[in-house]
């Protein structure tokens, strides 16, 4: 059965007008939500009978707009609320400057007291209050930097709802606008590193086609010794580069190969003692009977030679490499310590990060690239094992990555 009332004399148009506003108002929240929860298919839909929906209240006569019977209290507010609260954005609705409606979100960006007023204190952001105040709505939405945290970042955008209203949204995109600023940061260093060594090779280049020093054999030779190094600087540069690339390219698919470290530990320090011209028996081995982990073979060489090859690189001249494997609360433990100057505690937090040097002359003059110990935690994050690094300034420091051991459980 269908429910209408004709209005009175007179009232046609102020009623038009208040149901005017209430249905904008109802329409562009649960629009918003939809925009946000829904795919972006049913979203248009949803947008498209707002639309229609308007265009029809917008023209139609107020004798031919029926009232609808409100359907019972405890049911649609409450769903409707669910719904709206469920949104991550903050959703505000203001009029005449005051906010009318801010869902979960908003409450929790600026307080519950804080959205139950005068939008401007709400805020507390000149741009985002002059944006908000101003008649315009925004084509596009306007990145806001330190509303709420000096540190995080918005896109605000301002739609102008039917009655006077304004629905203001504002979605935090404080993580990608830091993945944008690490990739910035990390194609600035790249670039550093290898325009370095490019440049000593050109110099000198330079240098042996002008004159004396091309014909004299021992400055030719020695010039040609440091382009050398210059050039493999590079080639380990491009190579730690693309190493870093394909282990985030696969960090999650979990290996699912059985593996025991105990022989890849054998193999690389037999390898990295071949390579030294003196001091290989410094590199201490302590491996103890324990499972199998799931790991790639390959991977695991690589993080071996980076926190072995970091060890001697830093450790005082003749002190020892004790490489540890064992079993600890259920899992498989492996150390790397040695005896050097130690770390300040300043630094631990950022070794892991790209390019990062506690003392970037001495980490290139040793031949480090700034990428052993990035590649190092991303191949742990792979393998679901942990990464902790401990040092005291004038002892030494250790190197601990802990993996699962392999069951049917660390799958995944």
């Amino acid at each position: 059965m269908k429910h209408e009332t004709l209005p009175e004399p007179g009232q046609d148009g102020a009623m038009t007008e208040r149901r005017h506003g209430r249905a904008a108002l109802a329409f562009a929240i649960v629009a918003a939500a939809a925009w946000l929860l829904a795919a972006p298919l049913a979203a248009s839909a949803v947008v498209g009978l707002v639309a229609a929906f308007f265009v029809w209240i917008s023209t139609a006569p107020a004798s031919q707009l029926p009232v609808l019977v409100p359907p019972p209290a405890a049911d649609t507010p409450d769903r409707t609320q669910e719904v709206i609260d469920a949104v991550d954005d903050a959703l505000l609705i203001i009029e005449r400057q005051r906010i009318t409606y801010a869902n979960h979100a908003a409450r929790r960006l600026f307080g519950t007291e804080r959205v139950e007023g005068d939008f401007r204190l709400a805020l507390r952001h000149p741009v985002a209050a002059d944006l908000i105040a101003s008649d315009r709505e925004t084509d596009a939405p306007v990145e806001i930097a330190g509303l709420g945290d000096a540190d995080r970042r918005w896109v605000m955008s301002v739609r102008h709802v039917e009655g006077g209203a304004k629905l203001v949204t504002l979605r935090d995109r404080t993580d990608s606008w830091i993945a944008e600023r690490m990739r910035v940061d990390f194609v600035a260093n790249a670039s550093h590193e290898l325009r370095t060594p490019l440049a000593t090779i050109l110099g000198f280049i330079e240098t042996l086609s002008e004159g004396r020093a091309a014909e004299d054999a021992a400055i030719r030779q020695r010039f040609l010794g440091i382009m050398l190094g210059e050039a493999k600087r590079m080639q380990q540069l491009v190579d730690d580069l693309i190493s870093l690339s394909r282990i985030e390219a696969d960090r999650f698919a979990v290996p699912q190969t059985s593996l025991a470290l105990g022989p890849v530990i054998d193999e690389v320090a037999g390898v990295i003692r071949s390579g030294m011209r003196e001091g290989g028996e410094r590199i201490q081995l302590s491996i103890e009977p324990v499972p199998d982990v799931r790991a790639d073979r390959v991977q695991m060489g690589q993080l071996l030679h980076n926190l072995i090859g970091n060890a001697i690189k830093y450790a005082r001249p003749g002190s020892p490499i004790r490489v540890s494997l064992d079993r600890v609360q259920g899992k498989v433990r492996l150390s790397i310590a040695d005896e050097s100057e130690g770390i300040a505690p300043e630094h631990l937090p950022r070794l892991t990060e790209r390019f990062y040097r506690v003392d970037a002359g001495r980490s290139r003059s040793i031949g480090g690239t700034g990428l052993g110990l990035a590649i190092v935690k991303h191949i742990a994050e792979r393998h679901r094992a942990t990464l902790d690094i401990a040092s005291k300034v004038g002892i030494g420091t250790t190197v601990t990555v802990t993996f699962p051991v392999m069951s049917s459980e660390n799958l995944s």
